[in-house]
């Protein structure tokens, strides 16, 4: 059933006056992310959607809206089509400060003798404010408005986040060794223990546990770590299964795969985000199924890294929910999901030898209602439907790239898309209008990124 006839009351009558609401956007098309009864996804030509306050009131045929409703805001998109806000559901959002800062390396050098160092030599507040800012103003110009963070001082990406009115999901980061966040396993938890009760309620972060590796998190922080997730019920997400080398020596130190152990651990479940997953055997395949695991896969970082494949069609296949995530800009180095949709596409035929495999719309729910679904916000997001949150996208449909037209999904994710954003709004509130921000001063974000620019590379602490 169509949201517009699910909400037919909204209609007006001939003998009625047309209903007030706060905003009408006009568009040539509405893709909302929904199927039909034979699992054919709607594309609504003509139609309008309807905002009231933060929510979505009604979808219906444009003539029909414009007879019903009496908006304080139109817009009117003859050239665009509306789709949910985009859900990057991997990154670490004020490592957009270290972009470009080694390039070309092998995963385990990028981060010993590189990331590592200038993590311990730069990350403190101020770094993650400016870089957090930075990432939220990419995202949001390219049509994210929900990112996962896992990042150190997560209280002040967190405010960031609400101050700015964008959705996150904040991952506590928990790790064996010290870090300028936090000394010892007991301080991770104990941080991490007051940022879930201080944000658990706020209405734009969503906290979550993000123990970092399981080659760089212990058994008993692990205990712990898991014993506050039943504490406190949130999320929690994990590298796992980066690469080769990490399998191996877990073989070599526990005799098991690190999916393994983290299964006899008790830390695999429903809520239990696995990003990466390169290597997979027919066992992990199972444990994955088994305790219902998300994966979320970040195939551009995985390329440059040279860290591996996720066979994306044989996961999908055993109906395991994935989601997509950019990971951070040091090793990405965009935060650009529809590249990324693009990348996870043609990756995913090229591994499975197959054409068929991830088509268009498949991609397209990786970002969207799959990525709601995964962090459990499904019901509330990640489709365009009547009552929920009006998180919404809009992408121009007749730049000369753009030309001809004749499958608007596939063009989503097979043509260049992130230049053609023009309009974004959160919970009906409009952030981007016409490509430009409007809730972050882009000036002032140039001038703390250069400052920080220079800093790094005058110290020297940058690529040798």
């Amino acid at each position: 059933m169509s949201t517009s006839s699910a909400n037919s009351a909204c209609y007006a009558s001939p003998n009625t006056a047309p209903q007030e609401v706060d905003t009408l956007i006009h568009a040539r098309w509405i893709l909302p992310m929904c199927t039909d009864v034979q699992g054919q996804p709607h594309l609504y030509k003509q139609h309008s959607l309807v905002i009231h306050g933060q929510r979505i009131l009604d979808i219906l045929p444009t003539e029909e809206a414009k007879g019903s409703y009496l908006a304080a805001q139109v817009y009117q998109l003859d050239d665009h089509l509306l789709l949910p806000g985009l859900i990057n559901l991997h990154g670490h959002a004020a490592m957009s400060l270290f972009r470009g800062l080694a390039d070309d390396l092998p995963l385990m050098t990028w981060l010993n003798e590189h990331i590592w160092p200038a993590e311990k030599h730069y990350v403190n507040e101020d770094f993650v404010r400016v870089g957090t800012q930075v990432a939220i103003a990419e995202m949001l110009r390219t049509g994210t408005t929900y990112f996962s963070d896992m990042y150190f001082f997560p209280e002040v990406s967190a405010q960031v986040a609400n101050d700015v009115e964008i959705r996150m999901q904040a991952t506590c980061p928990l790790l064996d060794f010290p870090t300028n966040w936090a000394q010892t396993p007991a301080e991770y938890l104990r941080k991490s223990a007051d940022f879930i009760q201080h944000w658990q309620k706020n209405p734009w972060v969503r906290p979550a546990l993000g123990p970092h590796a399981p080659y760089s998190v212990g058994d008993g922080l692990l205990c712990d770590t898991l014993a506050l997730q039943k504490q406190t019920g949130v999320n929690m997400q994990m590298h796992v299964h980066e690469t080769d080398f990490e399998v191996q020596q877990s073989l070599e130190l526990h005799q098991q795969r690190p999916l393994a152990r983290l299964a006899r651990l008790g830390a695999l479940s429903a809520q239990f985000q696995a990003v990466h997953m390169t290597q997979i055997d027919a066992q992990d395949l199972a444990l994955l199924q088994q305790h219902q695991v998300s994966l979320i896969h970040c195939p551009q970082s995985n390329l440059k890294l040279a860290s591996g494949f996720c066979p994306l069609q044989q996961v999908r296949q055993a109906g395991i929910l994935t989601g997509l995530g950019t990971d951070g800009a040091a090793s990405n180095n965009d935060l650009d999901l529809w590249s990324e949709m693009q990348t996870a596409a043609l990756l995913a035929k090229g591994v499975a030898g197959d054409a068929s495999a991830l088509p268009a719309y498949e991609a397209l729910k990786m970002v969207t209602i799959d990525a709601a679904h995964i962090v459990g916000e499904g019901a509330r997001l990640g489709s365009l439907e009547f009552d929920k949150q009006a998180d919404i996208c809009a992408v121009r449909l007749q730049d000369l790239d753009s030309l001809p037209l004749y499958q608007p999904i596939s063009h989503l994710v097979y043509t260049r898309m992130a230049d053609k954003v023009s309009h974004v709004w959160v919970a009906g509130k409009l952030h981007v209008d016409e490509g430009e921000l409007l809730t972050l001063d882009e000036r002032s974000l140039k001038e703390d990124a250069r400052r920080w620019a220079m800093k790094i590379a005058n110290t020297g602490h940058h690529t040798p």
